[in-house]
Order: C-alpha cells, then sequence, then structure tokens
C-alpha cells in the first residue's frame, strides 16, 4: 500500500540498506541520479554510483579496473580526452565530503553488460535495490512508437538489470521529460505508455525535484561543474533540467550546441517518472531479442530488425490543450 505523504519510489526502498543508482543511457545520465541518491544517503542508506560510460575506458590503468567491465573511477583518475564525466562527477563529490568513487561500464551488449553489473554487485557486498535513471524518457519506448530517441544505451541497461532477479527492487526513474524531442519521441505516447504501465500496476508515479531542496541544490552546484569541466561538450540534458529547476521557461539558450534548434524549457522537466524495472522490461516489445547480444552494434541492427518487421507505428500524437 502506498500513501499520498510519501511518494510510492521512495516507499518501494524504504526496507532497502544497499543501493546501486546507475546511469541508463551512458553520458551524464548519472547526474540525474545524483538527487535521488542523496536523499536516500540522508535516510541512512548506503548509495553507490554507476554509469554506463561513454568515456574511452579501455585506455585506462590497469589498477582502474576493479571487476572485468566494471572501472572504479575517483578524483584523480588520469583523464584520456576531454570528456569524462564520471571523473567529474567523482571530483564534485570529493569536494562536497561525500564518497567519491563513480564506477564506469563499457559500452557491451547484453550479456557482458550483465556481467559486469554482477561483477560490481559481488564487489560491493551485494544490493537491495538498483535505480537505473535515465536522463530523458527514451528508455520508456515500447518500441512500436514513431520514435524511439536513441534507445541502444538504454535498452543495454534495461536489457542487464532486467535479469538481475535476484536483486529485490529494481526500479527506473526518469528525469528530463520532453528534452528527447531532438530525437523524435512524442510525448503524448510517453504517457500512454506510463498510463499502460500503470494498468500493470507498474508506474510508481511522479514527483518534482524541488530547487530549495538540498538536493535541488546539489545538483545544480553538481551540473554547474560538469559543465565547466566540459566546455566544448556540455551535456543539453542536464543543462535544460538544470535551467527548468531555475524557473526558466522556453527556448533557453545555455550552450551553442543548441544552435539552431528550439528548446521547450519548462517546470515538467525537473519531475521523476517512476517505474517498475521489471514491469517496463515485460512492456517491451522487443528487448527479449537482445539477450544474446554482445556488442552495441549488434543491439543496433535488432531493433532495426524489429521495426521492420512492425505492420504499423504508433503515429505521434499532438498534446489536446
Amino acid at each position: 500500500m502506498f500513501s499520498l505523504s510519501e511518494p510510492p519510489f521512495f516507499a518501494r526502498l524504504r526496507e532497502a540498506r544497499r543501493v546501486l543508482v546507475a546511469g541508463a543511457g551512458g553520458g551524464f545520465d548519472v547526474y540525474a541520479g545524483l538527487p535521488l541518491a542523496l536523499a536516500l544517503r540522508a535516510a541512512g542508506k548506503e548509495v553507490h554510483l554507476a554509469n554506463l560510460s561513454f568515456a574511452d575506458l579501455y585506455g585506462l590503468d590497469l589498477d582502474t579496473w576493479v571487476e572485468a567491465d566494471v572501472a572504479a573511477v575517483r578524483p584523480d583518475t588520469p583523464l584520456r580526452g576531454d570528456y569524462f564525466p564520471e571523473r567529474a562527477l567523482a571530483r564534485w563529490l570529493r569536494s562536497q565530503g561525500l564518497p567519491d568513487t563513480v564506477y564506469a561500464f563499457p559500452l557491451t551488449g547484453v550479456v557482458p553488460l550483465r556481467a559486469a553489473y554482477r561483477a560490481l554487485l559481488a564487489h560491493l557486498g551485494g544490493v537491495d535495490a538498483i535505480v537505473l535513471v535515465d536522463g530523458g524518457t527514451d528508455i520508456l519506448m515500447r518500441g512500436d512508437e514513431h520514435g524511439l530517441g536513441t534507445p541502444e544505451e538504454d535498452m543495454a541497461s534495461l536489457g542487464a538489470v532486467s535479469g538481475l532477479a535476484e536483486v529485490p527492487h529494481r526500479l527506473v526513474a526518469c528525469l528530463g521529460f520532453g528534452v528527447d524531442a531532438y530525437h523524435g519521441v512524442n510525448h503524448a505516447l510517453v504517457l500512454e505508455n506510463l498510463a499502460a504501465l500503470d494498468r500493470a500496476g507498474g508506474y510508481l508515479g511522479a514527483f518534482s525535484l524541488p530547487r530549495e531542496s538540498p538536493e535541488g541544490a546539489a545538483y545544480l552546484d553538481a551540473v554547474a561543474h560538469a559543465q565547466d569541466c566540459h566546455a566544448s561538450r556540455p551535456s543539453i540534458v542536464q543543462g535544460s533540467v538544470s535551467a527548468a529547476l531555475r524557473g526558466d521557461f522556453g527556448d533557453v539558450r545555455f550552450t551553442e550546441r543548441t544552435r539552431g534548434s528550439e528548446l521547450f524549457v519548462n517546470p515538467l522537466m525537473a519531475l521523476y517518472f517512476c517505474v517498475d524495472l521489471p514491469a517496463l522490461a515485460h512492456a517491451n516489445l522487443y528487448l527479449e531479442r537482445l539477450e544474446g547480444t554482445v556488442l552495441m552494434r549488434q543491439i543496433s541492427t535488432v531493433i532495426a530488425g524489429f521495426r521492420d518487421e512492425l505492420p504499423r507505428q504508433r503515429p505521434p500524437r499532438a498534446f489536446p490543450h
């Protein structure tokens, strides 16, 4: 039973003692999980952070790897190139006096990624819960929509964690409603998918990230730090959420990367939409086909093949008002 006074997401994690919060889609997704991690830590839980990484992990020193395909990124981990969100977050965490290791997974298919998750869980001594976090909402796409966004990384993570039945609680949280429109996601269909998950008992509601909360203030500071560390490739998703959290609205310009496109920053971007992970995996129409994938490009091929077989796609819908 849930209560209005406690979001179902946190009710589900009430008894969890050790939680892994992991970015599902790579890049800066782990930053979307930072407020949740801080809130859970304030509630007395042991919280660890991880991320599917776009960085050049295979160039890291051998002592960075704690398990196969699991890198422990710390503030002093050597930088390769100018893109390393996990290290930027580790440095920000250290500046706040917080545990400063961010675990990173290479971009792989479901088979090695699931093995990497299991290796990390063993390294941590087990966890009671895994929270996959998506910057945006394209992880909620079933597969028959007109546009799927950028599904490969999200589906690798969803497929990997859906097979970890030994973890009692597996949840998904999305922050940044609307940002995936740039990649062709129709957000009326996102809401339709959430309604279907609600009917199946898998929707865990939505709640806002308050700007004046300790978690909201920390998120804004961490994202600003990350943007400074990645001046040539700042995060559009986290930049949009940060702008929404500050109360900005409309076509907000915070990076030259968005030149030529029109943004619609709005308060909905600062909402977390939360679902049960096994329910989301069950609703996906092609996730089982990804079970044998080893490489990320195999995931792309499987998704393309599935899309070719569809008799029809669900067309985009306009919001009626």
